[in-house]
C-alpha cells in the first residue's frame, strides 16, 4: 500500500502521516505549494507521478466564518478540488478517503445524526463540504466519506490551544454553551483512518471520540486539566455573534463504525488528558 495524504501540514493530515510512518507504510504528504488541487490537469499529473493506491484527502478550506464572505474560494477548494482528486483516483483505480464534517447537518433536535440522516448545512463551509462529499461519491466508487467534529491535535491551532492561551491571559473567558457535540483527538482519528483504508468497506462514516459535551463544558475541562483557575462564563451562540451559524446539535451516531466492525474512539476526556500530556 502506498498512501498520499493531502493537507499534511494540518492537524489531521500531520497525525495520519505520522501514524502511517509508524506502521512502516509507504506514504507521501503534500502541502498547498506542491500542486494546485483546483487545477484538474495539475492534480492528475501530480497524483499519477506518485501513483498511490490510496489518497487520504485532508486538505480543505476550513475558515468557517471567512467562508461566508469568500464562498467562491471555499467552494473552489472544497468542491472542485475534491472532485479533481476523486477523478484522478478513479483513473488510477486508487481508493480515496475524504474528510467531512458535522456541519453538513442543521443541528435540529437532540438525537445523534446517522450517516443517512437528512443533510441541511447552515453555512457556506458546511454546504461546500457536503457538495465535496457528493463529488467524491459520484466520481470515485472506491471511496470513504468520514465525518468528524471539533478536532484538536498537536500540529496547528485548535479550540484546546485557544482556551489554554486565553486561560493564561484572563481571569474569565466566555464560551458558548448551546452547541453540543464530541471533541475529536486527531491522533485517535488517525488510527481509525489507517485501519479503514486497509479495507474495501467503502461508504459514509461518522467518527469522533466518545461522549458529548457543550463547548463551555469542554472549555471547563481544558482549564481544570491544565491547572488554571480561570472562570468559564457560559453564553449563547447569539451572544457570541459568529458570522456563520453553527449547528446546536452536533451529536454523530457511531453505528456506521459498529456495523462495519471498526473500533470506536476512546472517550473525549481520556483523549484530552493524553493530548495535554503529549501521549
Amino acid at each position: 500500500m502506498k498512501v498520499l495524504v493531502t493537507g499534511v501540514s494540518g492537524q489531521l493530515g500531520f497525525d495520519i502521516f505520522s501514524q502511517l510512518k509508524s506502521k512502516g507504510i509507504e506514504c507521501v504528504g503534500t502541502k498547498p505549494q506542491d500542486f494546485d488541487i483546483t487545477n484538474e490537469d495539475e492534480v492528475f499529473e501530480y497524483i499519477n507521478k506518485i501513483s498511490p493506491t490510496v489518497v487520504v484527502h485532508c486538505a480543505a478550506y476550513t475558515a468557517v466564518d471567512n467562508a461566508q464572505d469568500d464562498e467562491d474560494l471555499c467552494r473552489l477548494i472544497n468542491v472542485n478540488g475534491s472532485e479533481n482528486i476523486a477523478k484522478a483516483c478513479a483513473k488510477l483505480d486508487a481508493k480515496m478517503l475524504y474528510i467531512s464534517t458535522d456541519y453538513v447537518f442543521d443541528g435540529e433536535g437532540t438525537e445523534p445524526f446517522e450517516t443517512d440522516s437528512k443533510t441541511n448545512p447552515l453555512n457556506v463551509y458546511g454546504k461546500s463540504k457536503l457538495d465535496g462529499e457528493k463529488a467524491v461519491l459520484e466520481n470515485c466508487k472506491s471511496s470513504f466519506i468520514l465525518r468528524t467534529s471539533w478536532v484538536f491535535g498537536e500540529n496547528g491551532m485548535n479550540f484546546v490551544k485557544t482556551i489554554i492561551r486565553l486561560a493564561n491571559e484572563r481571569d474569565k473567558i466566555s464560551v458558548v454553551n448551546d452547541q453540543i457535540g464530541s471533541p475529536t483527538y486527531t491522533k485517535d482519528l488517525a488510527v481509525l483512518i489507517c485501519d479503514m483504508i486497509n479495507t474495501s468497506k467503502y461508504g459514509v462514516y461518522h467518527a469522533t471520540n466518545e461522549g458529548y459535551c457543550t463547548f463551555a463544558q469542554f472549555a471547563k475541562e481544558i482549564v481544570k486539566s491544565s491547572g488554571y483557575n480561570t472562570q468559564v462564563i457560559e453564553i449563547t451562540s447569539d451572544e457570541f455573534g459568529a458570522k456563520a451559524n453553527r449547528p446546536k446539535n452536533s451529536r454523530l451516531s457511531k453505528k456506521s463504525l459498529d456495523d462495519a466492525g471498526f473500533s470506536r474512539l476512546p472517550d473525549w476526556q481520556d483523549a484530552l488528558y493524553r493530548f495535554l500530556n503529549h501521549k
